[in-house]
């Protein structure tokens, strides 16, 4: 079984060509029409990681899988999705339509920080629903991305970077929730975001040699250099929950993505993500989804 999907499986199985600059040290970037990825002819999207990000605009009824939920889009949608968390979608009728871009994170090295954005991180929602007027508008901001893409001009992934900054903040306005998270201080997101990225560090678990390092609020705030309760209360602000919950549900969630994508032992993956004990993990699972890691996958198609 596939754990991840490269940019070389994207372009040899959907484009059935390798661009050249695949490799350069400045990082890969693309923008397709989605219409010619979907209808009755076109095989599913498998469930995997990809090593890439990708947002996507699409119109029409879908169905995405993300990590351990399932979104319907109804009309139209922004998705976003990154490097650390597998999705697949299906498309529930054909008549489909929109726009996609892909990127690495090289790409945008100097130029800000992707995993800040509430959009990029594992707790975030990826799937912003948009009205057929802000569709309209950034139909147009991908449609500009192909005319720079396909220009002569220098400064073009310049361009190309702000189009996406443009992408993202427009989805982000329209998530009315991130309000209260740029409203706290400077202080308070400062840790919040370091805490977030420092646990994001340990995954994806990609092989049953790796093991999480940190999974304790105390274990985190060390590393950090602040108190616990410091580092407790400013997630409390800044996310509405606890240290021990953010962990603890970004655990869950691994696990979830391991128990359904791998055919791994139950046991290496409890070791996998920090429990030395079997039982621990079990309970751990069961506390967190009311179903034991067995059961749970059992019931789910991998």
């Amino acid at each position: 079984m596939k754990l991840q999907e490269t940019l070389e499986d994207f372009y040899t199985v959907k484009i059935k060509g390798m661009p050249e600059n695949l490799k350069k040290e400045i990082g890969h970037f693309n923008v397709f029409k989605l219409d010619d990825y979907v209808g009755s002819t076109c095989n599913p999207l498998p469930y995997t990681r990809k090593d890439f990000y990708k947002i996507s605009l699409i119109v029409g009824k879908n169905k995405v899988h993300y990590a351990d939920k399932v979104v319907t889009i109804d009309d139209q949608a922004l998705f976003f999705a990154n490097p650390q968390i597998p999705y697949s979608w299906e498309h529930i009728d054909e008549n489909q339509t929109g726009f996609f871009c892909i990127f690495t994170d090289a790409f945008f090295s100097q130029f800000g920080n992707l995993k800040e954005y509430p959009l990029f991180q594992p707790g975030g929602n990826p799937v912003v629903p948009v009205s057929k007027e802000l569709a309209e508008d950034l139909k147009k901001v991908y449609l500009k991305m192909f005319d720079e893409i396909n220009s002569d001009y220098a400064f073009k992934y310049d361009v190309i970077r702000n189009l996406v900054f443009e992408i993202i903040h427009l989805a982000l306005k329209t998530q009315t929730v991130t309000a209260s998270l740029y409203s706290k201080s400077n202080a308070t997101i400062r840790i919040s975001s370091l805490f977030l990225e420092l646990l994001e560090r340990q995954f994806p678990i990609e092989s049953l040699s790796q093991q999480i390092n940190f999974r304790s609020p105390s274990e985190f705030a060390n590393q950090l250099n602040v108190h616990v309760n410091h580092l407790n209360k400013a997630l409390k602000e800044t996310t509405g929950k606890t240290t021990s919950q953010i962990i603890s549900e970004r655990i869950v969630q691994e696990a979830m993505i391991l128990l359904k994508q791998t055919n791994w032992n139950i046991n290496k993956i409890a070791w996998c993500l920090g429990f030395e004990e079997l039982s621990h993990f079990i309970n751990f699972f069961k506390k967190n989804t009311q179903v034991s890691p067995k059961n749970y996958r059992v019931t789910e198609i991998v």
